[in-house]
């Protein structure tokens, strides 16, 4: 099967991210430092946490279970003093901005199916472990992907946009370049030949600042202490174009420019666009919500695929209905650049991978309180810390058994 990307000379593909700033990004990150403080007391506790933002306001609803005790306003003003809204110019300030609470318990059904998959309820069996008896939270497919473009087997897209945002957030931080704020975003346009990344076409970016700093000051800072570190030289060229703050003036930015809410930046959160997506989102949700621990689980299998160089570029879909432990369905794309059949890899991950919830869960470890990392600069091919479904540790068997 032919591909345009694949088998096109001159291909252009686009992907951006935003800094932990964006109002978007602070709704993640209240929700998972909320779920992270209560993993901490409770790792069986149920969270469906959902965050709200507007000019010095902040929402916080959702269904949570836990015989955790955590103070929910405390840590959504720690969160955005971290961020660095740290002053009432800015629309929104840790200390005096309001917080409003209203959680409540997790639907009995939905705890009940959840609890006790359909494969095991009307039994007697009395030794279900939780992997056995764990149903899926919800109905819905997830989807993991990586490509051989990058050292971290992502986009190369998505990983210069976050590096990017990552670097705004560092010099801002550190006070290389002390007038800009906290929100921020980057655009990478990529030039593909036959599928290979072939030079930088475009990059935008566009940040935070204050209200005495001249675009020419923003624009020269930006080229040397964002730009420059992150884009290797061999990718950019004259011909390469870059727009820093188009718009013109950003000083008003964040939640007082922009209302936010948690799960509203799925593609910056995976893989940019590249691959498809199953539209739910990660942040704030416990394991059991297959939203995310499948989604994880997916990026875990096509990274090994790919990492096992059975495929240049691997595209894992897996889908669920909710109670029933046992996936509805797995499928493997390659794109044209398998090396032995999909229908034969499918085969790779049934055997090597289990894929219902609590397998995931266990394999990955995922009842520890690790997700408000995730929360801004995406979820996938860190470079600044390694997730559990980040390992290649089954590579080597399903290289093994490909070939």
């Amino acid at each position: 099967m032919a591909f345009s990307f694949i088998d096109s000379k001159s291909y252009l593909y686009t992907s951006e991210s935003v800094t932990e700033g964006h109002p978007d990004k602070l709704c993640d990150q209240v929700s998972d430092s909320i779920l992270d403080a209560i993993y901490k007391q409770d790792p069986l506790a149920r969270v469906a946490c959902e965050t709200a933002t507007t000019t010095n306001l902040v929402v916080i609803i959702g269904e949570i279970t836990t015989t955790a005790k955590v103070d929910y306003e405390e840590i959504a003003r720690k969160t955005i003093k971290d961020i660095g809204y740290n002053n009432p110019n800015t629309g929104i300030d840790w200390q005096t901005c309001e917080v409003v609470v209203k959680i409540h318990e997790q639907s009995p059904n939905i705890n009940a199916a959840v609890s006790t998959a359909l494969e095991h309820r009307n039994t007697n069996s009395i030794d279900n472990t939780e992997v056995d008896a764990t149903g899926a939270g919800d109905q819905g497919m997830m989807v993991g992907f990586a490509c051989n473009e990058t050292p971290e087997l992502m986009p190369m897209t998505m990983s210069l946009s976050h590096q990017l945002t990552q670097r705004l957030t560092y010099v801002r931080k550190n006070k290389i370049i002390p007038y800009l704020g906290p929100d921020g975003k980057s655009q990478v346009t990529i030039e593909y030949e036959f599928g290979k990344p072939k030079k930088v076409h475009t990059i935008i970016i566009s940040t935070q600042h204050d209200e005495n700093t001249s675009i020419e000051t923003i624009s020269s800072d930006i080229t040397k202490h964002v730009i420059t570190p992150v884009i290797p030289d061999n990718l950019f060229d004259k011909s390469t174009r870059v727009l820093i703050n188009p718009s013109g003036k950003f000083v008003i930015g964040g939640p007082h420019g922009d209302a936010g809410l948690t799960g509203r930046k799925i593609l910056v959160d995976t893989y940019g666009g590249v691959a498809r997506h199953g539209g739910g989102a990660f942040s704030g949700k416990d394991p059991t919500k297959v939203d995310r621990s499948a989604a994880y689980a997916a990026r875990y299998v096509a990274k090994n695929i790919v990492a096992a160089k059975i495929a240049d570029r691997c595209e894992v879909q897996v889908s669920y209905a909710i109670g029933v432990s046992s996936p509805i369905s797995i499928s493997v794309e390659t794109f044209g650049t398998g090396h032995i059949p999909d229908d034969n890899i499918v085969q790779l991950v049934d055997k090597h991978f289990d894929l219902r919830p609590g397998a995931i869960i266990r394999d990955l470890n995922l009842r520890e309180p690790i997700y408000q990392k995730t929360a801004a600069y995406g979820h996938f091919g860190r470079l600044d810390i390694e997730f559990p479904w980040e390992r290649t540790d089954k590579s080597e068997i399903l290289k093994q058994e490909a070939f």
